[in-house]
């Protein structure tokens, strides 16, 4: 898992460099600031729905508890509830998770209008998409409100069993800490380009 300190150093750089460079980068690419709360918006409802849609599926058809082997013993789907965090961490701290995840959630929403680079925009709104799902369970599932178990079902060998929400949170991470190296590798060549250009003027 990744540290506060490590998000927030990571926030800090992205952020130091959006206001020297308001042009916006990555898959988004647009000036249009409503691009990207709209396509931030779709990736975090589109991503809630196919977890709570997924797990709608498994509970119906993997409710007498028999797992559905896809290969062998090696990738199957297996119904599991847990109270914990992704991959079944921190079992005994439910709502602890719930406000963490409740959190961010608002968090994202907040910090949206202020983000100017595509690669950020689509990595935290796939966290906040991952966030959002796991959190509907926690909310709304048994065994009561803000303390319910999230459906897990995708058993990767000995893995932990996780669902499609943890897939993108765990995506969505990896795509930020690209988009830090992006932006770190952006910065580095502004300040070359600067200083030959001071050079060259000298």
């Amino acid at each position: 898992m990744c540290s506060v300190g490590t998000f927030t150093g990571g926030f800090a750089k992205i952020e130091g460099v959006n206001r020297t460079d308001r042009r916006q980068r990555g898959p988004i690419g647009t000036d249009n600031q409503r691009t990207f709360i709209v396509t931030m918006t779709a990736i975090i409802i589109g991503i809630a729905t196919v977890d709570q849609a997924s797990k709608a599926a498994v509970l119906h058809f993997l409710g007498d508890g028999q797992p559905l082997k896809l290969i062998g013993d090696w990738f199957r789907f297996r119904l599991l509830f847990n109270p914990g965090a992704a991959f079944s961490l921190g079992e005994n701290a439910t709502w602890l998770f719930t406000c963490i995840q409740l959190i961010f959630v608002v968090g994202i929403a907040w910090y949206a209008p202020k983000i100017r680079d595509g690669w950020t925009a689509v990595a935290l709104a796939m966290i906040a998409g991952g966030a959002l799902g796991n959190l509907i369970d926690r909310l709304f599932r048994e065994p009561a409100f803000f303390v319910g178990h999230v459906v897990d079902f995708i058993s990767v060998g000995d893995f932990a069993v996780f669902n499609v929400a943890d897939s993108a949170i765990t995506c969505g991470v990896a795509v930020f800490f690209v988009a830090i190296l992006l932006e770190s590798k952006r910065e580095a060549q502004s300040l070359q380009r600067n200083e030959d250009e001071v050079i060259g003027n000298a």
